[in-house]
């Protein structure tokens, strides 16, 4: 049984999980995944295309023919993260293949690492499997050797990310996102509907729709419409919302076509949960960014938003320190904060990252003010936080079970992600409850940002 806050990095994804199904004399081959949901859905893909090939899945390096290093460069904390990471899998196995964000620049990795076997970018499964096939040949059965219809999943079997695009247009100056993934590639609207219905058919229950702006799906492709289905946020979300399943939408940016998906919320087709980036909230502050500088008329659209659904859940990550970052700024956050009053907060001090414009601007913040920043923004939003939970208590609310131990069932709200958001735990009363199971539960204490409750019986 696990409580929260988690780790506050904004850019972590759930651990993955491998399971070992290999058959004798098969090669095997080993992953770590680091860095966001969307890099987690790309271990997905390369994992499900080896084991198309006849390659078995380990769990440990001691069972792995060859490793790979699904990297992360979203930050020099993640940067210096993967090449550990790296470092650790050539001192366990010593045959390492190395792809994701980090593997954008090769030299970086080799240079630290030189006995990798191959350095392959983000999202360049081709290059990542002619890098297997040198290092492992593959030596599939074809009588054993079966694709399951759902692919290899790294999550949890109830729940699973639908990466819905791949980019970005923005020109944020603290990210290099988009050089490392390139601009905005929407995918086909039928084809997200059609890898939904799958999932939904193998037991998920929750799906989480991840890209890096779901807002502007399907902007690069003029929302076009194709077999029924039309790239356009608001229409996938309708779609998906059709299948029975939870829908949780990450990565939204406040345009203001959003306000289209909140009747969606309010009519339960959709979770009311909004993961947007606000990062800021002092225009002046936003537009060094290179971010839209509107954070009052953001007040205004979340007056709107919960005007519509009251039920409504808004998460968002923020930066403490940008450079140039005055005091009389940092307060306007924390007074916005106030105001806001938003649900589920992230947030993480400034840090400068190679090729990211906002290293050349001047008035970079003393680390002990980031820290001292950080530490009386958190302590407001974990106030925030106990307040709302506590107005919970004596609420009915649906649960999803994700975990079940001998002292309590872990579980999620409507309001709370995996991994990054609370949890609500039943500890008395669940023996018969399942992982993946939906049920009520009736909330009797709240802490700072979990749940305990009380399970109805049906």
């Amino acid at each position: 049984m696990s409580t929260n806050p988690p780790d506050l990095r904004p850019d972590l994804a759930p651990t993955a999980q491998l399971r070992d199904g290999r058959r004798a004399g098969q090669p095997s081959i080993g992953m770590v995944s680091l860095g966001c949901p969307k890099a987690l859905v790309d271990s997905e893909r390369i994992l499900t295309r080896l084991r198309a090939e006849g390659y078995g899945v380990s769990p440990d390096y001691a069972g792995a023919d060859a490793v790979i290093v699904n990297t992360c460069g979203f930050l020099d904390s993640a940067k210096a993260e993967s090449l550990e990471a790296i470092g650790e899998a050539l001192d366990e196995n010593g045959r390492v293949i190395v792809t994701g964000c980090l593997g954008a620049d090769p030299e970086y990795i080799t240079g630290a690492h030189p006995k990798v076997l191959a350095v392959t970018g983000p999202h360049q499964y081709e290059q990542v499997l002619d890098a297997v096939h040198a290092a492992v040949p593959p030596s599939p059965d074809p009588f054993v050797d079966l694709l399951p219809a759902s692919g290899v999943s790294l999550t949890p079997r109830h729940y699973s990310y639908l990466k819905i695009s791949e980019g970005c247009n923005h020109k944020c100056k603290f990210c290099i996102i988009p050089d490392m993934r390139g601009r905005l590639q929407s995918r086909p609207a039928h084809a997200v509907l059609r890898e939904a219905e799958k999932l939904v058919d193998n037991s998920v229950r929750e799906l989480l729709v991840i890209s890096q702006d779901t807002s502007a799906y399907g902007v690069d492709i003029k929302h076009a419409e194709d077999r029924g289905h039309r790239a356009h946020i608001t229409d996938l979300a309708r779609d998906l919302g059709s299948l029975g399943a939870w829908v949780r939408l990450h990565y939204v940016y406040p345009y203001p076509h959003v306000r289209q998906l909140i009747p969606l919320m309010a009519d339960g087709l959709v979770l009311p949960y909004l993961d947007i980036p606000f990062q800021h909230a002092h225009p002046d502050v936003l537009k060094r960014m290179a971010r839209p500088a509107a954070a009052s008329k953001t007040l205004e659209e979340i007056a709107a938003w919960r005007d519509v659904c009251p039920d409504i859940t808004l998460r968002s990550t923020f930066i403490v320190g940008y450079p140039g970052e005055t005091e009389e700024e940092f307060q306007t956050l924390l007074d916005w904060m106030d105001e806001a009053q938003l649900d589920r907060v992230g947030c993480f001090q400034y840090e400068n990252v190679d090729g990211a414009r906002s290293n050349a601007l001047p008035d970079h913040v003393p680390a002990e003010i980031k820290q001292d920043r950080w530490d009386r923004f958190m302590a407001k939003a974990q106030a925030i936080s106990e307040a709302k939970l506590a107005a919970k208590v004596g609420q009915v609310v649906d649960v999803i079970v994700d975990e079940i131990d001998e002292d309590a069932a872990t579980c999620r709200t409507k309001a709370d992600a995996p991994e990054i958001d609370g949890n609500l735990f039943i500890d008395e009363g669940f023996a018969d409850l399942s992982v993946g199971d939906i049920v009520q539960v009736e909330v009797d204490e709240a802490g700072e940002y979990d749940l305990w409750g009380r399970l109805i019986k049906s």
